[in-house]
């Protein structure tokens, strides 16, 4: 079944919502938890990084300083991945969520060493937080920790299905691509991930599957090569 053996897995705030459009949708987060079971069950490695959209979109508000919204989008992060994890739990996950500085009790200091031998005794981990730094993205956290724990794909649920040449809820004529390389992707400016995470991943030759997250078992199909999704070569 498995094509990876480590995958580094990208869920939007906005995928986790749902319906609902804000905050967290149970069902779908339960049936995230199901498939990554299955994912584990099999031999693949899974470490996930969450956006905070479903909360908070600190970049729409000229009224508060950029750095403030930022560590706001960041702890907006952390509670999804508390979430989000908890109901892994509940269908019988090991789960460990990391965070690039201290929360307390809630969440551990992100180590590669210890996130790697977390990975390898079937642990299922959560990078909350970002970077830990503001002016960069959950895009950007996502590839620097695909590259830290040494990943073989990012797989990235969005709320919707691929990367197309324009925006499709404004565009219906928008035109999909099954495949593209990130080099296209930056020179077309096509936004499927941010510039900095973009130069990332095409520096360190770190591939990624955009995928629709709330299509029926989609992480599966796409963790095993069987997607609808858009795959971005480096």
């Amino acid at each position: 079944m498995a094509n990876y053996h480590r995958i580094l897995l990208k869920l939007s705030g906005e995928a986790l919502a749902g319906p609902n459009k804000t905050g967290f949708d149970e069902e779908t987060c339960m049936q995230v938890a199901r498939q990554v079971r299955a994912l584990v069950e099999d031999g693949i490695q899974v470490a996930i990084v969450t956006g905070g959209g479903n909360f908070w979109r600190g970049r729409t508000s000229e009224t508060i300083d950029r750095t403030k919204a930022d560590q706001i989008g960041m702890l907006a992060t952390v509670m999804n991945c508390l979430y989000v994890s908890e109901i892994f739990r509940a269908v019988g996950l090991a789960t460990r969520v990391m965070t690039p500085f201290a929360c307390g009790a809630f969440t551990e200091l992100f180590s590669k060493d210890q996130a790697v031998a977390a990975l390898t005794q079937g642990e299922v981990l959560f990078f909350a937080g970002g970077t830990g730094h503001p002016y960069f993205s959950t895009d950007t956290a996502t590839v620097l920790r695909a590259i830290e724990i040494e990943a073989d794909v990012i797989l990235s649920g969005k709320s919707i299905d691929g990367v197309y040449d324009s925006d499709p809820m404004v565009h219906p004529d928008a035109r999909k691509f099954d495949e593209i390389s990130i080099e296209e992707v930056i020179n077309q400016r096509l936004g499927v991930i941010d510039l900095a995470a973009a130069v990332l991943c095409r520096e360190n030759h770190m591939p990624m599957m955009i995928f629709g997250l709330n299509e029926p078992d989609s992480i599966l199909h796409t963790a095993t090569g069987i997607t609808q999704g858009t795959l971005v070569t480096a």
